[in-house]
């Protein structure tokens, strides 16, 4: 989807206090005051800000920034997708990590492509959250990558039953299982030899984690799909969500996981490819010398 509104007032955040964010930053702030755009700085950014500007809460961001820049890695944007881009803010990654599949825009490209995407040039690029909620019990918490159920310690098995719109499909015993967007498609499930989907893929994979069976595989379900869980190893297990809340799951305990009904709104450079991405960042296309 290719955007066409500018953007007024810009939010700036970031989890990381590193020099290179700082640096960044200023320069993010210096590009868009020449723009003439209303800044605001993230009161929760752990980053050094300077004395001089002010600061502002997370409350006060919601309800007045209409894009948030992200500065920092996957897991950055993790963070400030479930702290702002859940509220319906977009988001627009700026990348230092490593990977970086949704912090797409680098630093020496920085000026030009601000300035474009400022300007409304830019496509959008919607993504939906994971929801979990316990059985009873009103308190929620969202995932953009995945939700995990695992034992909370090394080597150590659960056994659980899953079900799908309250369908029985099997019974498990595994060290866990990834329950897994399209975005998280590239990240923990990946590590464990899932399939990559594409963001369009309206799908959630469930992927049992050294399952004790030579049988079990990657499933793939709808997104309208509720998922539950019920938890049968007399020590319980933890669940995750973005590998950020902790959760402990007493035995018997059902965990109910369906897709949120707010989408986070990914923002790029109007050249932005998902197969580029692939091919540059897990190193498709490499040549094999022999």
């Amino acid at each position: 989807m290719v955007g066409m509104n500018s953007f007024k007032k810009v939010a700036i955040y970031s989890s990381l206090k590193d020099r290179k964010v700082s640096f960044i930053s200023s320069q993010v702030e210096e590009v868009l005051e020449n723009l003439g755009i209303n800044v605001f700085l993230s009161k929760s950014s752990v980053y050094s800000i300077s004395n001089k500007r002010k600061i502002y809460s997370d409350t006060y961001i919601k309800k007045n920034a209409d894009l948030v820049i992200c500065i920092g890695g996957d897991g950055t944007l993790l963070g400030s997708a479930r702290k702002f881009g859940a509220k319906g803010l977009p988001i627009l990654g700026i990348n230092l990590g490593t990977v970086g599949f949704l912090t797409d825009l680098a630093p020496e490209e920085l000026t030009l492509t601000l300035k474009e995407i400022i300007s409304g040039k830019y496509s959008e690029d919607l993504r939906f959250f994971l929801k979990a909620s316990l059985a009873g019990q009103k308190n929620q918490c969202i995932a953009l990558n995945e939700a995990v159920i695992h034992s909370g310690q090394v080597a150590q098995m659960i056994d659980y039953e899953l079900y799908i719109d309250n369908n029985f499909v099997y019974r498990q015993k595994a060290d866990g299982i990834i329950i897994s967007t399209p975005t998280g498609s590239t990240a923990y499930s990946l590590s464990g030899n899932a399939s990559i989907m594409h963001p369009k893929v309206k799908a959630i994979t469930l992927l049992p984690m050294f399952p004790h069976s030579l049988s079990a595989r990657p499933l793939l379900v709808d997104s309208s799909s509720v998922i539950k869980i019920k938890v049968l190893s007399s020590k319980g297990a933890t669940l995750s969500m973005d590998s950020h809340n902790f959760l402990k799951l007493k035995k018997d305990e059902e965990i109910n996981l369906y897709r949120s009904e707010s989408d986070l709104k990914l923002i790029h450079p109007i050249n932005h490819d998902f197969f580029s991405a692939c091919r540059n960042k897990l190193g498709w296309s490499l040549e094999i010398k022999g």
